[in-house]
């Protein structure tokens, strides 16, 4: 009962982009040492174009690389204000384990002294810390991610940058932009567009969420902007989501930009999920409006 009303919650959060779990900004991040003396050498090579099936192998080369750090974000405009959510944290993309911080803009928690959220996304599930809504501290919220009508490529306010990555595999048409640097590293800027239904037919570890994903949004297209390192890996990735309006929202569907930025690859990454002890099960209360 408690997980049923917590994923009605943020699906109306979402649709109505509302902004309480929606982010921006991931480009701002900075890599550390360890960062920059792995990517010297691809930075320093200059490689070709980005073809439509380099853009489509992108989920693999990040299984291949194993694990990265990330910095995500997904921002809307809301009555005229712009609401950014942004996290940062790990992921391993060989097992699909990911742990995340996301910070919560002012308006969307509704208390600057809001405590950031730990997430720890896993193949199937979605578990927060802090969750706050009269969960207790201690406790853990797990939310069943095969139930969320956008996949959940949105509703934990971060984007999983695997699932990011295999949006990709639908990729229908790209044109080369050019080169670019991101976190210092030289990269090739792709733009395109990418079917999510497809790409849910070629993904078949992700197949699930981007099915749901497929039935949760406005259209099936999906414009986005790729950048790739001389390595072929995948360095940063936007995807623009459009919602149908809520009732009684404007009739123009919502526009939500989801940029997830990758580096430090082959970091170690720990993620422990929580016991079944620690998750809570009871009431959560969602305030009225």
């Amino acid at each position: 009962m408690a997980e049923h009303q917590y994923v009605g919650r943020r699906r109306a959060v979402a649709v109505a982009v509302a902004g309480a779990l929606i982010v921006g900004g991931a480009g701002s991040g900075c890599a550390g040492r360890g960062a920059v003396a792995d990517d010297r050498p691809a930075a320093a090579r200059v490689a070709p174009a980005v073809s439509l099936a380099e853009v489509r192998r992108a989920a693999d080369v990040l299984i291949r690389s194993r694990s990265s750090l990330a910095g995500t974000s997904i921002e809307t405009v809301v009555g005229g204000t712009r609401v950014v959510i942004r996290g940062r944290g790990a992921f391993d993309y060989v097992r699909r384990l990911g742990r995340l911080r996301v910070v919560l803009p002012r308006d969307a928690a509704g208390d600057a002294g809001h405590r950031p959220i730990t997430e720890l996304l896993a193949p199937g599930a979605l578990y927060m810390k802090n969750r706050g809504a009269g969960v207790p501290a201690d406790k853990w919220v797990r939310v069943d991610t095969g139930h969320l009508s956008d996949g959940n490529l949105l509703t934990g306010g971060a984007t999983d940058p695997l699932s990011a990555a295999q949006l990709l595999r639908g990729a229908g048409s790209v044109s080369y932009v050019g080169r670019d640097r991101v976190l210092g590293v030289g990269v090739r800027h792709v733009r395109g567009t990418a079917s999510i239904a497809r790409a849910a037919q070629a993904s078949e570890d992700g197949r699930g969420a981007l099915t749901s994903a497929a039935k949760g949004f406005s259209t099936d297209t999906v414009r986005f902007d790729a950048w790739f390192d001389a390595d072929g890996r995948l360095r940063k990735v936007r995807h623009r989501f459009q919602f149908s309006p809520a009732p009684g929202a404007p009739r123009q569907a919502a526009e939500v930009v989801s940029t997830v930025l990758l580096y430090d690859f082959g970091a170690a990454v720990e993620v422990d999920l929580p016991d079944e002890a620690d998750i809570y099960t009871g009431r959560i209360a969602v305030p009225e409006g």
